[in-house]
């Protein structure tokens, strides 16, 4: 087990015979929490068999567990009427002993004072090592599993780092963006295999320790800060399901239950990657079995969520890095692969501790009435999963058809994405669904071409309508590619962000001139939107595409926003008539796309596949 990253004070009572004690998670914890419980991981050679005490004030030692693995010790204590300050903590074996000054911090920030993410954001999505390298970081780093930096390989690292991230903080308020999700930073110290890594951070081997390849726990500490000082929010992703193969968990597993399948070597199971027993009335155990119990893949081994020493390390873990870091938000991936009941049991923890925090669950399937029903309070469901934002696969299921369509009178082109919002009664709050056109699992929205008019239509959907948008990076600078050979060619690296490149994206002067075009049209709607309380709290209403036209209309306040599409590779009309119960008595409205004064007076032509923002005020 490596080095603890918040040193633990050692103090051995006789020098040659001292229990060993080489780690302890969570590294520390925080006082004036509204649970006052706490589990403490003690992992040491022979640690199992120890007694524990303590003659800290206000703390008490609640249940002391041992585990099948000598080499584990859970350590239940309630710190409830606690002050921060070093526990001595006494691991007693016979005659050895050793003490431990375990540190209790004060909490930054009551719980209520933490505010998440919500629809008035815009979230801007990128991983951290194809986005921006600091060039302060020589590679291979010491005291990590055999790996390279190589840009010409799509799925081995490039080097991006999270300083490298805090330098370009500047462009996204250029840009207009109100948050940064970025794909997870926590160590991934499986080795490369040949031309694969996990440069994605999707396979975590120390759930308190930051990749040393991304920088530190300070690091993202400072990251997070300067990024608040500039009005921006930072979301974490975190992953329950599954951490990585070189985890010292398998090699030295707590318990015999702490992986679903831990005798993978003889009795591997692999997921199916459907989700849909999970909600299935009719499900099969096998079927069952197979997605919340098989492995995602070979190199990441599925936790036992249903283990409540597991189940209670992931949520303290999410709490730590709350308190620690700061952070405004939590994307949780493959959250249906995990136990459905132990998921809503954090969920509650999280909502309770933290009322105004948000969290958005990865839920990948393409039905509106699958996905509603993982939304918290659903009546969907006979689970309150607790989950407050889920993302919409509907919709970025439903553009990516429409743009290759042609909208006629029924089903083909934007009359899909119509026919999946009209199904918005299934949520219990449709202004907390996180809506996309791509990410970085899927081809970009572009593919291998560049459509603009496309482009344009769907952001401006994505913008205006009532859902929490999120972007994907290098959208603005018309970055394309798809998953033909590899996901990593949707995973480019940004231009301008790494030593070397010939190309600076991150400036104006560095763009091509479509590329430029693209950045602005794009950053004056992301801040016009920003702030807008049309967008953010106005009532919806949208019409069934009409002679290919489909219009969605923002009203609140005598303040009116209309999103106008033409779905056809022709002209159209937008006969106004047809939509006076919006339109009113507005006779001349202001493109916010192109600032020129539109008539409604008139029906509006509109070339094709053009797109109008309009607005205007009573």
């Amino acid at each position: 087990m490596k080095k603890m990253l918040l040193a633990l004070t050692l103090f051995s009572l006789t020098a040659s015979a001292a229990v060993k004690v080489k780690r302890i998670d969570p590294t520390n914890w925080f006082v004036g929490m509204k649970d006052p419980s706490l589990q403490l991981m003690v992992y040491g050679e022979g640690i199992r068999n120890a007694n524990v005490s303590t003659t800290y004030p206000g703390v008490k030692i609640t249940s002391v567990e041992r585990m099948d693995s000598p080499n584990y010790l859970l350590v239940y204590l309630n710190v409830g009427d606690a002050k921060a300050g070093n526990v001595p903590l006494m691991f007693t074996q016979g005659k050895q002993k050793t003490i431990v000054n375990y540190e209790l911090k004060a909490r930054d920030k009551q719980g209520e004072e933490r505010m998440g993410f919500t629809n008035a954001d815009v979230l801007y999505m990128f991983m951290p090592d194809r986005f921006a390298a600091s060039g302060t970081k020589k590679h291979p780093m010491p005291g990590l599993n055999a790996y390279r930096v190589d840009r010409s390989q799509p799925s081995l690292r490039h080097g991006g780092d999270l300083e490298g991230i805090r330098q370009h903080l500047d462009y996204f308020n250029q840009l207009g963006v109100t948050a940064l999700w970025f794909t997870p930073v926590l160590e991934n110290n499986t080795p490369d295999d040949k031309t694969q890594s996990t440069y994605h951070g999707y396979a975590t081997t120390d759930y308190y320790r930051v990749d040393p390849r991304f920088g530190t726990n300070d690091d993202y500490r400072r990251l997070i800060d300067e990024a608040h000082s500039k009005g921006l929010k930072v979301v974490m992703d975190m992953i329950f399901n599954h951490c990585g193969i070189t985890h010292p968990w398998i090699k030295d597993m707590p318990s015999r239950n702490w992986f679903n399948r831990p005798d993978y070597k003889n009795n591997y199971l692999q997921t199916s990657y459907k989700l849909t027993p999970a909600l299935d009335p009719y499900a099969s155990e096998v079927d069952m079995d197979e997605t919340v119990d098989g492995w995602f893949v070979p190199s990441m081994p599925d936790l036992n969520q249903r283990n409540p020493h597991v189940l209670r390390y992931l949520i303290q873990n999410s709490i730590w890095w709350i308190e620690t870091v700061g952070i405004d938000g939590i994307r949780m991936d493959t959250y249906p692969y995990a136990d459905r009941e132990a998921m809503a049991q954090w969920m509650d923890r999280l909502n309770k501790e933290y009322p105004n925090f948000n969290t958005v669950g990865e839920t990948w399937v393409t039905e509106p009435a699958y996905t509603a029903a993982w939304q918290k309070d659903s009546k969907l469901s006979n689970i309150n999963s607790n989950l407050k934002s889920v993302m919409d696969f509907a919709f970025f299921e439903r553009i990516n058809q429409a743009k290759n369509e042609e909208t006629d009178g029924w089903w083909n082109g934007l009359n899909r994405v119509y026919n999946g919002l009209c199904y918005d009664y299934l949520y219990p709050n449709p202004s907390s669904v996180m809506a996309f056109i791509e990410n970085h699992d899927t081809d970009r929205f572009l593919g291998n071409g560049n459509d603009t008019l496309a482009l344009k239509q769907a952001l401006a959907l994505l913008l205006t309508m009532n859902r929490i948008p999120q972007l994907y990076y290098g959208t603005e600078i018309l970055m394309n590619g798809t998953k033909e050979k590899t996901d990593g060619h949707v995973r480019k690296d940004f231009p301008g962000g790494f030593p070397g490149d010939k190309q600076n994206a991150f400036t104006a002067e560095g763009r091509t001139k479509e590329q430029n075009a693209m950045f602005s049209w794009l950053s004056r709607l992301l801040h016009w939107r920003k702030g807008n309380e049309v967008i953010s709290k106005g009532k919806q209403t949208h019409f069934i595409p009409f002679n290919g036209v489909y219009v969605l209309a923002r009203t609140l306040e005598g303040r009116h926003v209309l999103t106008v599409m033409n779905g056809t590779s022709k002209p159209a009309t937008m006969p106004v008539a047809r939509y006076a119960e919006v339109i009113g008595d507005a006779d001349e409205v202001r493109d916010v796309l192109t600032g020129r004064t539109i008539s409604l007076q008139d029906d509006v032509q509109l070339n094709p596949r053009e797109t109008l923002v309009l607005e205007w005020s009573e």
